[in-house]
């Protein structure tokens, strides 16, 4: 592993055009890249796909990092990766069904309207089966094509403001944790001092907003009004 002297001097040298410098640097990065595309296996984009978006996502990272942020490479990188991540899973990430089951499954909503018109009742599974000829998990399969998918990234309960699905998974791999926090880490970086040391005080010490407010000499309202925009802040880079 590179220490934080070793990581400027190759980042320096990547920007300029050195292709070797770039290398070591990916090589040096490559398992922390693959954890963070581990985070987003099993949600229907191939493993490799997701790991060359990671890339992309890297490379932009070298591409845009600034050693005067004070932060590590390596803590940049993580937020970058993500969020070019999810860019592509929320532009790319819809289910593709063949031609041949979305034409079925056109055929079969046109039977099903017009039994409906003609019997006022819908069609069991084993009546469009016999119909069509084909087994009950076929029938299943057609229908269910045609019906929109949700996306992880649409918002619980349709609220524009709220929580996307995505939130609400769960992780508790501790690998998952560890770039939680390393996310986390470079967002409280870019608060301002006064923001960093309402953060420190509120949800590392555990003081109260009274405390804070004595501390920072401000009044508990606007300890408060400053306390709900950091986290405002916080939840946009999530």
């Amino acid at each position: 592993m590179l220490n934080f002297e070793q990581t400027i001097y190759y980042v320096r040298r990547a920007k300029e055009g050195d292709e070797k410098a770039k290398s070591v640097l990916f090589e040096n990065n490559s398992p922390l890249l693959k954890s963070i595309v581990n985070r987003f296996k099993n949600k229907g984009i191939e493993y490799e796909d997701l790991y060359q978006i990671a890339c992309i996502g890297f490379i932009k990272a070298l591409n845009n990092f600034d050693e005067s942020f004070g932060v590590k490479f390596s803590t940049y990188i993580v937020p970058m990766v993500i969020g070019e991540i999810k860019r592509y899973m929320r532009d790319n990430g819809a289910i593709k069904v063949s031609r041949s089951i979305k034409i079925l499954a056109n055929k079969m909503n046109r039977y099903i309207d017009f039994y409906q018109t003609q019997t006022n009742e819908q069609p069991t599974i084993e009546h469009l089966a016999e119909k069509f000829c084909l087994s009950k998990d076929e029938v299943v399969i057609a229908l269910d094509s045609s019906r929109k998918p949700l996306s992880i990234y649409d918002r619980v309960d349709g609220d524009e403001e709220g929580q996307e699905l995505i939130d609400k998974i769960p992780y508790s791999d501790d690998e998952d944790k560890r770039l939680d926090l390393i996310h986390l880490s470079s967002v409280i970086d870019s608060l301002s001092d006064r923001e960093q040391k309402l953060v420190s005080l509120r949800f590392f010490r555990d003081r109260t907003q009274s405390e804070v407010a004595r501390f920072l000499g401000v009044s508990q309202v606007q300890v408060s009004r400053l306390e709900n925009k950091i986290l405002d802040k916080i939840r946009l880079k999530f």
